[in-house]
């Protein structure tokens, strides 16, 4: 009984060798697959591994024979490519909000999604370098909170820490309880962020999910996003990212630069191949896009020095002038 059963198993195992062990560079033949699952305790003949491996295709699995760079069979078809996979693990590793320990998990998770070499030679192009990770263990449970307070229209409430130096100069973590209307999850600049509004205020703000704790799911519903922001239909997560530079938020306006034609790769690079663009002259093109008057827009425009010139909103200009002054009259530093 015991042998049959595992006779049962056999289809099972050998889609676990095909994907564990093949790829077009390292091929099976039925005898080797038969050494393989007698390794598991199962007799296979040759003859029925050709069966096997019929059946396996029906099911949908891509099983090509190859005589190069050996005679044997191998899984050609995965869910991802290697170079794709190589992007999510760059990806994670590049990710401030999630710890070192989830980081090593998480590529080691992708990497079993490659035959056994390729994990390998993926495995000697990771680099875990030094950037700084945030330490917040809570960071699933957060996201599995938020998301589902999202998707099911309510509140949330969480606590939320920032460090601050002490008169001594220590470094002190302050805590603080809030309750909140969620609307969107955003990831910007290797941090992933909450969209999600105040009760007390009509507005929209932004908190780190790496700086949340406790995180908690409540029986209220969510207020309506069309009271606190510009949109009517649904909340469009990725236009506001758009609009947001460095996460700053403030009051939507339509921009217009003018700008050197050497910067056309940043322009294109940050508001992509729709952006607004108008030829002003041999050396020179405007562009317009709407943004969030903040701090953040004033610093990504101040790095671009003469290369760029605001032409409207005229409070935009101010703002630029008024953030000038202050960066020479600064000798506090």
């Amino acid at each position: 009984m015991a042998g049959s059963a595992d006779a049962k198993l056999k289809p099972l195992y050998l889609l676990k060798i095909f994907w564990e062990q093949t790829d077009e560079e390292h091929p099976l033949s039925a005898e080797a697959l038969c050494r393989e699952l007698e390794q598991q305790g199962i007799n296979a003949q040759r003859k029925s591994i050709y069966g096997d491996i019929a059946l396996l295709k029906r099911f949908g699995l891509d099983i090509l024979h190859t005589r190069t760079p050996k005679s044997g069979y191998f899984l050609a078809s995965r869910p991802f490519e290697t170079a794709e996979l190589r992007l999510l693990i760059d990806a994670v590793q590049s990710a401030a909000f999630i710890t070192s320990k989830k980081t090593e998990q998480l590529v080691r998770k992708l990497e079993g999604l490659a035959s056994q070499s390729q994990a390998f030679r993926l495995d000697g192009q990771v680099y875990m370098d030094s950037r700084v990770k945030c330490t917040n263990e809570e960071i699933y449970y957060t996201i599995e909170i938020l998301d589902q307070a999202i998707q099911t229209g309510r509140q949330v409430r969480f606590y939320y820490t920032r460090r601050v130096l002490s008169p001594q100069m220590q470094v002190e973590t302050q805590s603080r309880e809030f309750l909140v209307n969620p609307y969107a999850l955003i990831w910007s600049g290797g941090h992933y962020y909450l969209v999600c509004n105040n009760p007390k205020y009509d507005n929209l703000m932004h908190a780190r999910l790496d700086r949340m704790h406790q995180a908690a799911l409540t029986e209220t519903p969510v207020r309506d996003f069309r009271e606190v922001s510009e949109y009517t239909d649904f909340f469009d997560a990725a236009d506001y990212a758009n609009q947001l530079f460095h996460m700053f938020s403030g009051e939507t306006e339509t921009i217009e630069l003018r700008c050197k034609r050497e910067l056309i790769e940043e322009i294109l690079d940050r508001f992509g191949a729709t952006a607004l663009l108008r030829t002003a002259g041999d050396d020179a093109f405007l562009v317009k896009f709407d943004a969030k008057l903040s701090d953040g827009l004033i610093a990504w425009l101040m790095q671009y020095g003469d290369r760029a010139a605001v032409q409207s909103p005229p409070r935009l200009r101010a703002m630029l002038r008024e953030k000038a002054r202050q960066i020479l009259q600064n000798d506090s530093c």
